[in-house]
């Protein structure tokens, strides 16, 4: 009796992998932190906030507990509350402009680039109109790295700079992407970041940072991530939150950083080898010249109506997609309330209906990729 055998399921993100690579490195690490018990911003984490900046080319990095907190942390520092506009691509995820509601900010939505996924500029100048039309003062953007790819941040900054707009880089899913040789961390006011265990620089938990060039700024991020404290921790100089990077998790990340830039080419390479055997049967992610992006996922678009009949024929092969994302923010229930700019964002709704990501992560190997690769091009031809 012939039975079928159902194919192997191919991980999306192969967190094990890389666990497999660093396993015994990451084991010590944390050992010595369970010896010295300095749970709570122990040596590592300032030891790791050190390498972080010097990674990217920052001056200050300042850990914290995950990557919505860096984005809170950082309209906190600037103030940024009531009555005033925080500007948010409407494609990306709910964090980014949530952080905004839970300042007491209103989030106003921009549309995106139809190639890059990323803010779109001239949509930007149409939603600061938008705002000052509604009485709202224009006071930060947050354009978002998308997928792994940075975002124009010459564009963006060019209308900031008219407008006097504070710039908050959400790089959660792109930090080790780079422009011209610049490495996102060092765009804007300050730069957020995420070290969720699915981002390409990950923890075993949940962690993130800001990172910016002003001393100040980075004095007071220190301050509002122990609940405001001044002096010491029974000094209370404004309000603040508990929202510090676990000595555990920082002790991963020192173990992870060293090994990133070498996951960082995986990643490009893998993504290499999906473009040239997709290009033509669907719509791949374009890189602009100069950019380098660490492939946060592989998000390819297909028409419409065959995205769901895509991803069940990849199913029954063993291999899993994602969709990022299939609602824009300005279409969901907690946030369809809040302004979107003048025009609409109608590249966000195209693109929410048609992008679906294929697996991606640095230790995707070539019989794994030639599995993927087979799948979807089997599928695209029916």
């Amino acid at each position: 009796m012939n039975r079928h055998i159902e194919p192997p399921l191919i991980p999306f993100i192969d967190v094990a992998a890389q666990r497999r690579r660093l396993g015994a490195a990451i084991d010590a690490a944390v050992a010595r932190v369970l010896d010295h018990c300095q749970f709570i911003l122990g040596p590592e984490v300032a030891a790791f906030e050190k390498e972080l900046a010097a990674f990217c080319g920052a001056r200050h990095a300042v850990g914290c507990a995950s990557g919505t907190d860096a984005l809170v942390l950082a309209l906190r520092a600037k103030g940024i509350g009531p009555g005033d506009a925080v500007f948010c691509p409407s494609f990306t995820f709910c964090a980014t402009a949530e952080v905004a509601v839970l300042v007491g900010a209103t989030p106003v939505f921009v549309d995106v680039c139809e190639e890059t996924f990323n803010i779109d500029a001239d949509s930007l100048k149409a939603a600061i109109v938008t705002a000052r039309r509604l009485g709202l003062t224009p006071k930060a953007v947050i354009p978002v790295d998308l997928v792994g790819l940075p975002a124009d941040h010459a564009a963006v900054a060019a209308v900031a700079g008219d407008e006097e707009l504070i710039v908050i880089d959400d790089a959660a899913q792109a930090f080790g992407a780079s422009i011209n040789g610049r490495k996102l961390g060092t765009f804007g006011d300050m730069t957020a970041t995420s070290f969720f265990p699915a981002k390409p620089l990950g923890c075993y938990g949940d962690g993130g940072a800001v990172l910016t060039d002003d001393e100040e700024t980075a004095t007071i991020l220190r301050s509002l991530r122990v609940h405001g404290q001044g002096a010491d921790k029974y000094d209370n100089v404004r309000i603040g939150l508990a929202s510090r990077l676990d000595t555990i998790q920082a002790a991963v990340l020192r173990e992870k950083l060293k090994v990133f830039p070498d996951e960082i080419e995986a990643r490009n390479s893998v993504a290499c080898r999906y473009a040239e055997a997709l290009v033509g049967l669907v719509t791949v992610p374009r890189v602009p010249g100069g950019s380098v992006s660490v492939w946060a996922q592989y998000t390819i678009r297909v028409p419409a109506q065959r995205r769901e009949g895509f991803a069940a024929s990849l199913k029954t092969e063993g291999v899993p997609t994602a969709i990022y994302y299939p609602v824009p923010l300005h279409r969901q229930q907690a946030y369809r309330h809040y302004p979107v700019g003048d025009g609409g964002a109608p590249v966000s709704e195209k693109l929410a209906a048609e992008v679906i990501s294929l697996p991606m992560h640095a230790y995707l190997d070539a019989a794994t990729q030639d599995r993927v690769i087979e799948a979807a091009r089997r599928a695209l031809a029916r």
